[in-house]
């Protein structure tokens, strides 16, 4: 862990990026760490990367919560050979295309939300230089995400690179007077500050991921699974939930609210990355508290600034397996998605049905593995394509631990789970075994042809344990 020290500055600003970066004594194979609540929106990945490359510095390893989108221009620092490794827990389409062509020298590593910070605490990574970007920050690095006008809300993922990274560079376009009022990183943790013109923009904070689907088969799916969770037993007071983005995910929350406001339930705490729809749930009294790692809309990040029951945890504490606790570990309803779901109830989040790697396991393993009862909300086809099949592109969520597969053609529990199969049958729910799904799905579709690989690994995709679970290849 990177220990504090007093360094007797009356301020830490310096000029520039690239001051910042020589100053940290950046070299060639180095680790390079950034959070990424500004998700597409985000400039300062870009930005240092795009100095390094300037500066001659290469073989560095870019290790950062997430490479959405936004982050696209890293390609050209990966040819150049400046970025030669790549650690996140998910991967725009773009990057990821390119990866699939095996530009990169070193495969990337595919982590969890929870073994991204495992993998640093276990001593698996050493971070050299932390990059935070901060909404707001004072001149010795106070700062945080919730004032300002690029604010993102939570600064789940920035702990990390502020507790164990050798030197912390705090970046904002927003510097306040000294003492910065509201603080989540404070400057015990920084080393430099650097003010830069804008830091992102806050409108790619929120993407389609994020927005209530209006699609029947989604609805349908969503009502199927609230029909689950009511019928699962754990539909009581005190019960503690999970949703993740996506059309059917996300719609669970709208039928929750109200078979909740229905049945005079009230629950404890929504945890994870956070909505409009988890903040309207709070505010209508049904859940105590948020417990959030990543705001994903302005009105997250208006609440979580605002209301003192919405707070900000940090990514170990959400999901790290590797410290005495985390709140996954009290976590009854887990909501997931799936690009593929196979006849052993494995799932990938990793590969299109082509073989590009797109996206990642984000919090997908964590949830699935800790949660009393996780559940995968998916269409039974997708573009022509079957969800449902022989086996998955990659293993992303091993299936011992996926509990129930919910389409709009029927529902198939986890053959481990024989008592929740039978109970879902009693309350009339269309149960059905996942080999009927696979039949009736090739049936409408066919059967797909599998994408071809190479022998170059381009990534590899790990447990939230960090123990390797499967290999992505080249495309051939």
């Amino acid at each position: 862990m990177k220990i504090a020290h007093k360094s007797g500055m009356s301020s830490k600003l310096v000029s520039s990026l690239r001051e910042a970066i020589r100053l940290c004594g950046i070299k060639d194979g180095m680790t390079i760490s950034f959070h990424h609540h500004l998700r597409d929106g985000d400039y300062i990945i870009n930005h240092v990367c795009a100095e390094l490359e300037a500066m001659g510095i290469r073989d560095i390893n870019l290790h950062s919560s997430g490479l959405l989108q936004g982050c696209t221009p890293v390609i050209n620092q990966i040819k150049s050979g400046t970025i030669t490794g790549i650690d996140t827990t998910g991967i725009g389409a773009n990057i990821g295309k390119e990866l699939a062509k095996g530009i990169m020298k070193k495969p990337a590593m595919m982590r969890t939300h929870g073994g991204f910070p495992a993998a640093v605490t276990h001593g698996d990574v050493k971070i050299d230089v932390a990059f935070l970007a901060a909404s707001s920050a004072d001149c010795m690095g106070n700062m945080n995400g919730v004032d300002g006008s690029a604010a993102f809300g939570s600064a789940g993922y920035a702990f990390l690179g502020a507790q164990y990274a050798g030197k912390v560079v705090v970046v904002t376009d927003n510097l306040m007077d000294y003492p910065l009022k509201a603080c989540t990183v404070d400057e015990t943790f920084v080393d430099y500050v650097v003010k830069v013109d804008a830091i992102g923009d806050p409108a790619g904070i929120e993407s389609g991921t994020v927005r209530l689907t209006k699609d029947p088969v989604h609805l349908r799916i969503a009502q199927y699974a609230m029909s689950v969770i009511r019928h699962s037993g754990l539909f009581q007071n005190g019960m503690s939930f999970q949703t993740g983005t996506g059309g059917p995910s996300l719609a669970v929350t709208k039928y929750l609210k109200e078979a909740m406001l229905q049945e005079s339930i009230k629950g404890s705490f929504i945890l994870g990355g956070v909505s409009a729809y988890s903040v309207d749930l709070l505010e209508s009294g049904l859940f105590e508290t948020i417990l959030d790692t990543q705001s994903f809309d302005q009105r997250a990040i208006r609440s979580i600034r605002d209301n003192p029951n919405h707070q900000e945890i940090s990514a170990s504490r959400y999901a790290n397996p590797f410290m005495p606790s985390c709140a996954l570990d009290s976590l009854d309803v887990g909501i997931l998605s799936a690009i593929e779901i196979d006849l052993n109830f494995n799932v990938n989040v990793h590969l299109s049905s082509d073989g590009h790697l797109m996206g990642g396991s984000g919090g997908h393993g964590d949830v699935a593995d800790s949660a009393k009862l996780s559940i995968i909300t998916a269409p039974l086809v997708r573009a022509r394509t079957p969800v449902v099949v022989d086996k998955v592109l990659c293993k992303s969520t091993p299936g011992e631990v996926v509990d129930v597969l919910v389409t709009e053609l029927g529902i198939a529990v986890n053959p481990g789970r024989p008592e929740l199969r039978a109970d879902l049958a009693a309350a009339g729910l269309p149960v059905c075994d996942i080999e009927e799904l696979y039949r009736t799905a090739v049936g409408l579709t066919g059967v797909p042809c599998k994408p071809v690989f190479g022998d170059k690994v381009v990534a590899q995709v790990y447990h939230r344990t960090n123990t390797l679970l499967d290999e992505i290849f080249a495309l051939v």
